[in-house]
């Protein structure tokens, strides 16, 4: 099944529920970046968590941007979501890998490192965009962005993030957010309800693996107190928008010196796309094009 992403709310509107699945997407990053285990489980995280991030914006070209700089040998990551579906992203040393925890989890906490920040940045695609900076609570991802949306956003929210990695790569991946909105915040009762209920579960990735749907995880935490999946679910996928002509462009901002070292040294240029790890190779001939533009262009 594709990946997707189900809106929903409860209590007459006063509970914000969003899920999504990211699988597949989760298992194009593994192979794209060549992910060790745990560098899987903290990338696909991260992902998740931008798609759920980015799916309460109101404008189409919105985007949400999470950095992680961490303590922990996997160095830090970089996520880029849009409110069209698509995400990408990458883990500075995606080959490190650690033990599990002692009830076989993947440490992506030791991973990632207690010590370091969490910066997050939303942009609508027009004026400057906003940004947060939260110190790590765990460097599990789903702690720190809870952490950043109690405090940074002041909305009273719960995150769950789940990547499970097999022998033949990602099986199951996938997130849920609630959200307790203005209209409901004062009431305790609610509030403690949801959060026995987010208690008592045990991670997400049991669910998936065991086949629940995202409407049946719905209806299993809230399914009592007035839920109402919204019509429509969104398909999301890995996605990058960088091409040969964009890495042409980058390329003409050397300067025809350092074009033509290049065509001297290296008989042409390589450039790797950090977020989907795709090569673009410019010959020779296509550097003296762009040396040729440029002097033209000073003329």
């Amino acid at each position: 099944m594709a990946d997707q992403l189900i809106r929903a709310t409860a209590a007459d509107g006063g509970i914000r529920v969003v899920g999504v699945t990211t699988t597949r997407l989760t298992e194009v990053a593994r192979q794209r970046h060549d992910l060790s285990y745990v560098a899987t489980a903290a990338l696909g995280r991260a992902m998740t968590a931008g798609l759920l991030l980015v799916s309460s914006m109101k404008q189409p070209q919105s985007r949400v941007n999470i950095r992680v700089k961490g303590s922990g040998p996997l160095g830090g990551l970089m996520v880029d979501a849009g409110l069209d579906g698509t995400v990408r992203g990458y883990v500075e040393k995606p080959q490190v890998e650690l033990p599990p925890t002692e009830n076989g989890k993947l440490d992506v906490g030791a991973a990632i490192g207690k010590e370091g920040y969490l910066y997050v940045i939303r942009d609508i695609g027009r004026g400057y965009p906003y940004s947060s900076t939260v110190e790590l609570v765990s460097g599990e991802i789903g702690d720190d962005l809870t952490q950043y949306l109690a405090t940074s956003e002041q909305t009273p929210s719960a995150l769950v993030l789940g990547v499970f990695v097999g022998a033949d790569g990602v099986e199951v991946a996938g997130g849920l957010l609630l959200q307790v909105l203005p209209k409901a915040a004062r009431d305790e009762l609610l509030i403690t309800i949801l959060e026995e209920r987010l208690a008592a579960l045990t991670g997400f990735t049991p669910l998936l693996r065991a086949g629940k749907s995202l409407p049946q995880i719905f209806e299993e935490l809230v399914g009592d107190i007035g839920l109402e999946i919204l019509p429509g679910s969104q398909l999301v996928q890995f996605s990058c928008g960088c091409t040969r002509d964009r890495m042409l462009r980058a390329l003409k901002l050397l300067g025809p010196d350092e074009l033509a070292d290049m065509i001297k040294v290296d008989d042409g240029a390589e450039a790797v796309c950090h977020f989907c790890n795709e090569k673009y190779r410019a010959n020779s001939d296509q550097l003296q094009s762009l040396i040729n533009e440029l002097e033209a262009r000073a003329n």
